[in-house]
């Protein structure tokens, strides 16, 4: 599968015999059929998706996206795993879904206060006390509180993977920790061949 590196998307214009013979719609067509009636267990969610998308399309912040798709969903108790380092900005968050009417449970990922050393984990400086970030157990107390989707908000690469793992409720990323970036992500892919050609890995 190497769709990343497609010059036809034939996908996209719905005309399958132009796609090319690594495309997945040839060679996984019975991954692709399997995946179209599981959508039947999720249609509301993939529903309500595709709803957003079309009428938040170009109008709607990721935010407002996320506070409409709840809504149509009819969910009710909103988690957030959200990164320490970003708790004046959850509180804005927090805010933001309470006067939508939704019940907000939050859980720093610091919970616990357990400590590096102990996991024997590497520091960032090895010579002071460092507090392990705690992704499982934030996933396991927004299960405890039966949220209907948990949002992820800064957590590390990794500590977000986990969380995915634990939850149970639908999850979604509103922001993707990246502390040089401003968590802003792309800029290091969009900048690739100025300021951040050391993402390929040159010497």
């Amino acid at each position: 599968m190497e769709c990343g590196k497609c010059g036809v998307f034939a996908c996209y214009s719905g005309d399958i015999s132009k796609a090319p013979d690594f495309c997945p719609m040839k060679t996984k067509s019975d991954v692709i059929d399997k995946a179209l009636k599981k959508y039947d267990e999720f249609y509301e969610i993939a529903s309500n998706s595709a709803s957003v998308e079309a009428d938040g399309y170009l109008k709607w912040s990721r935010v407002e996206e996320t506070v409409e798709f709840a809504k149509r969903c009819g969910f009710k108790r909103i988690g957030i795993a959200f990164c320490i380092g970003l708790r004046k900005e959850v509180r804005t968050l927090i805010d933001v879904f309470e006067r939508n009417g939704f019940e907000v449970f939050s859980v720093v990922c610091k919970t616990g206060g357990n400590s590096k050393d102990d996991m024997r984990f590497k520091k960032i400086n090895p010579n002071r006390f460092e507090v392990m970030c705690n992704p499982i157990a934030q996933a396991m107390l927004l299960n405890e509180a039966n949220t209907d989707l948990n949002i992820i908000f800064g957590l590390c690469v990794g500590h977000d993977s986990l969380f995915i793992m634990h939850s149970k409720a639908p999850v979604t990323c509103l922001v993707a920790k990246d502390r040089v970036l401003a968590h802003n992500p792309i800029g290091a892919i969009y900048c690739s061949h100025h300021y951040f050609r050391r993402i390929f890995g040159n010497k």
